[in-house]
């Protein structure tokens, strides 16, 4: 709860929920440009990005007279029930959908539809929350659970 706190008094983020877990040093590009559903939990180390200076590069290899650095600049949307795995980079102008699990270190870019794994660099849909439920089903029971209050 303290990073949620610590993130409000910047302004700008929109949280459209409450979120579960913020890790540590996680870095935010430009708050006014991120919105975040309810749940949604950020592992360490995870970097959102909303800028994009590469336009410059393009623009002087086609010879524009370029004087000063450009950025495109879009926004990033997370929504519901959301794990986002350590190490992983939101690039400008992603729309995660609701019930997503993104595999640490991922690189996601672009729109990820609801109720999946992704995960890779590009991240790829890797399989369905239902089939990952029916495997992680039996664990329920085992030793292997921990309970995090």
């Amino acid at each position: 709860m303290f990073f949620y706190i610590k993130l409000l008094k910047f302004g700008g983020i929109k949280f459209k929920g409450k979120p579960r877990y913020i890790g540590y040093n996680v870095i935010f590009d430009d708050f006014n440009l991120i919105e975040f559903g309810d749940r949604v939990v950020i592992s360490d180390d995870c970097h959102f990005l909303t800028h994009d200076y590469s336009i410059t590069t393009v623009l002087i290899y086609k010879k524009y007279n370029v004087v000063n650095d450009l950025a495109i600049n879009r926004g990033i949307c997370v929504g519901n029930n959301v794990f986002i795995g350590k190490k992983s980079i939101i690039m400008p102008n992603s729309i995660i959908g609701n019930n997503i699990i993104i595999g640490a270190g991922s690189i996601v870019r672009g729109y990820l539809e609801d109720g999946f794994i992704y995960s890779g660099n590009p991240a790829i849909k890797v399989k369905s929350l239902d089939s990952q439920y029916e495997k992680w089903l039996p664990l329920l029971e085992s030793d292997f659970i921990r309970i995090d209050k």
